[in-house]
């Protein structure tokens, strides 16, 4: 009888051990907003040398903005804080002394969806070189991971391919939610709305998304005027005020950035700057993404701008560069 109780104890401690490994692990759910970072580091750490160059690499200012706005929120806890409640959060650096020094990316790891990334130096000096030598991979770590998150989150209420003539006739893909609204649409050129609302001293602000296509320029000598001067065009031609001779154009106090990277495997220019109403007083932060179409001889133009007076917009713009990054020339 004794026998046949241990056996059938080693068999319930087998199955329960397959049960277990055969199920699918269930994750909390992460909060924390986008661009906001919970790190993870000690009191005097974060008020020292390492401290400061953190806070030189996280707080940089983001481009075009009216006022300064600093490209993460951040939330500092000391290690010893670091229980259940924080570990839930979707953005997660820690910085700490160890016996090596190294640079972690995990993801998924207490809950999902979830980014978190470990940098340990042997002493505080090596600390500061980790944060020094890792510093683009970090930033572009978090940045893309929320960028696919909110991409993923609009997957579930976005329009139909064929739901806007111009995105058809120029033959390109977009992953649009549906709380932007059509303003114009032409064929050729493409307006998209979304209303915003809450904190905004004037009315409801709006964010926006534009899409249109202009010939390759024969000469790309001064990027900046060419571009500003193509939005201009635009501006006047599409986007008025509410009186003759107001419409958008590239704020002339501001000078714009532009950049080169790759947008859908191709060639582009992106370029971060202010608008301004002409003979207004209108004005926000645009992000305008141009993509050589070398075979059509074309520019194919996403731009994204934000008009929300009184609040800070950083947010707004990240939303905007989440949709336009879905572009797809097919």
């Amino acid at each position: 009888m004794k026998n046949l109780l241990l056996l059938l104890s080693i068999v319930l401690l087998f199955t329960s051990c397959e049960s277990k490994k055969g199920q699918k692990r269930i994750f909390l759910d992460s909060n924390g907003r986008m661009n906001h970072l919970l790190i993870v580091m000690d009191n005097s750490r974060w008020s020292g040398e390492v401290g400061a160059k953190l806070k030189e690499i996280i707080m940089t200012p983001v481009l075009g903005m009216p006022q300064q706005e600093n490209q993460f929120g951040v939330s500092q806890i000391p290690e010893i804080s670091f229980g259940k409640m924080f570990k839930a959060s979707r953005n997660i650096l820690i910085v700490s002394l160890d016996s090596v020094n190294n640079f972690q990316s995990k993801k998924n790891i207490y809950a999902k969806p979830q980014q978190i990334i470990k940098i340990t130096g042997t002493s505080e000096e090596k600390l500061v070189e980790m944060l020094e030598l890792y510093q683009e991979q970090m930033i572009r770590s978090f940045k893309e991971f929320d960028i696919q998150n909110i991409q993923k989150s609009h997957i579930k209420n976005s329009y139909f391919e064929t739901s806007f003539k111009t995105l058809n006739n120029l033959g390109l893909e977009m992953v649009i939610p549906k709380f932007f609204k059509k303003v114009d649409d032409t064929g050729e050129f493409l307006w998209l709305r979304q209303r915003l609302s809450g904190g905004i001293a004037k009315g409801d602000g709006t964010s926006n998304i534009l899409v249109y296509s202009v010939p390759i320029p024969k000469s790309k000598k001064n990027l900046v005027k060419i571009i500003s001067n193509m939005r201009d065009t635009i501006g006047k031609k599409y986007i008025p005020g509410s009186q003759e001779n107001m419409y958008m154009v590239t704020e002339k106090l501001y000078t714009p950035r532009v950049f080169r990277t790759k947008m859908d495997e191709k060639p582009c220019y992106v370029t971060y700057g202010k608008w301004d109403l002409l003979n207004d007083f209108m004005a926000g932060p645009f992000l305008n993404y141009v993509i050589e179409d070398v075979k059509n001889n074309r520019w194919i133009v996403v731009e994204g701008f934000v008009y929300a007076p009184s609040v800070e917009k950083r947010d707004y713009m990240f939303e905007l560069e989440a949709v336009l990054k879905t572009i797809h020339l097919k």
